[in-house]
């Protein structure tokens, strides 16, 4: 997983430090996701997910398509 956000990351040309402000925390919280050390909550996959514009099953390595689902409507 990790070498994924890095490579979603990279093909933005972005630095962890602005991932890490898009979601709002610091660049070394952000760090500690991707090297594993801290687990990353749902919330932050879903963030990362829609930024991205990937599914979190791509995120998560539990396929190679990274086309997103269809969002469900929220009523």
């Amino acid at each position: 997983m990790y070498n994924r956000l890095r490579e979603l990351r990279e093909d933005k040309d972005l630095t962890q430090s602005a991932i890490a402000q898009y979601l709002d925390m610091s660049q070394t919280g952000y760090s500690q996701y991707k090297i594993g050390k801290n687990d990353i909550p749902t919330r932050v996959l879903i963030k990362l997910s829609l930024f991205y514009g990937v599914s979190v099953d791509y995120l998560l390595n539990m396929t190679d398509e990274a086309k997103p689902y269809k969002r469900a409507r929220v009523v």
